[in-house]
């Protein structure tokens, strides 16, 4: 199913560009910030091209609303292939000790080698980088203990470069967030769009909610059955789903005619949110060859 087509690189995407590879020189560590729910699509590989051989930390966010045992196979991958890791999820906190001091760590032996130039000891510079809606300005709320970075549940909230200081030893440099010029790979596209990582306006909604609709239909039949109270058996035709789920939420309009569009945002949202449960469309035995060869 071609659900859509998605050539979305708005020009701050490409200043967004140029400012990171600016200020790379200065950085110690990079925290690469991934969505656990996508480790491999949501890791843009034009971020690892930037980021070239400078150290840095994979962070899997969002792990509350990820498969745990899932989460744990992605992490593993990561460490098969020597990279440091760790799974966090910003908005309450979890993760956050193990990042800093994973972060730490890393930079020690560049701290170390200043020292023994006779460098004034400083504190460590990391970067934060990552996809847009992936929660990078939830992270640094969270490190300052403080909302005091804009954030939004819609991509691109963040569009400047600011330092900012973590406790003594780590100064955070927060980055717009960078997405990869075109988008061929429509699994892809659609995974990003799924999760809210691409903007809700430059792709058609129908046909993602409908292809987000099978594949709960195929894959978590259970969950779409007791959160919309459906019965069995479930319609094989992804329209006719969608308008048994419209049915159950009385997403009806005058007449009786049946509300697909209220009913589509619906299920996104309770998607997006966690109403459903957690989920990991990535799967570490259907995307790790294409992620090894990145």
């Amino acid at each position: 199913m071609q659900c859509m087509h998605i050539h979305w690189f708005p020009g701050h995407m490409a200043k967004a560009q140029r400012m990171i590879r600016e200020q790379l020189k200065l950085i110690d560590v990079v925290i690469e910030l991934l969505d656990a729910r996508i480790p491999y699509s949501s890791a843009n590989p034009v971020i690892s091209e930037i980021i070239g051989e400078k150290p840095h930390v994979v962070a899997l966010n969002k792990i509350d609303l990820a498969e745990p045992e899932l989460t744990k196979q992605w992490m593993s991958h990561f460490q098969n292939m020597n990279f440091s890791v760790v799974a966090l999820d910003a908005a309450s906190g979890n993760g956050m000790k193990n990042l800093i001091g994973q972060v730490e760590k890393i930079a020690g032996d560049k701290l170390a080698k200043l020292a023994a130039k006779g460098i004034k000891p400083r504190a460590v510079r990391a970067m934060i980088l990552g996809i847009p809606n992936v929660g990078k300005s939830s992270l640094i709320n969270r490190l300052l203990g403080s909302a005091t970075v804009r954030t939004g549940d819609k991509p691109g909230v963040t569009r400047g470069q600011q330092w900012i200081k973590v406790g003594k030893n780590l100064e955070l440099l927060d980055t717009p967030g960078v997405l990869w010029p075109k988008l061929d790979d429509q699994e892809i596209a659609f995974k990003l769009a799924a999760t809210g990582a691409i903007k809700d306006d430059v792709y058609d909604a129908e046909k993602v909610i409908l292809k987000l609709v099978g594949l709960l239909r195929d894959d978590y039949s259970e969950r779409l059955i007791t959160r919309y109270n459906l019965p069995l058996p479930l319609p094989a035709d992804d329209s006719e789903l969608l308008g048994l789920i419209a049915a159950r939420r009385g997403c009806l309009r005058s007449g009786g005619i049946v509300d697909y569009d209220k009913a589509g945002r619906i299920v996104l949202n309770e998607f997006r949110s966690g109403k459903l449960g957690g989920f990991t469309l990535d799967r570490p035995n259907t995307e790790l060859d294409g992620m090894s060869n990145n």
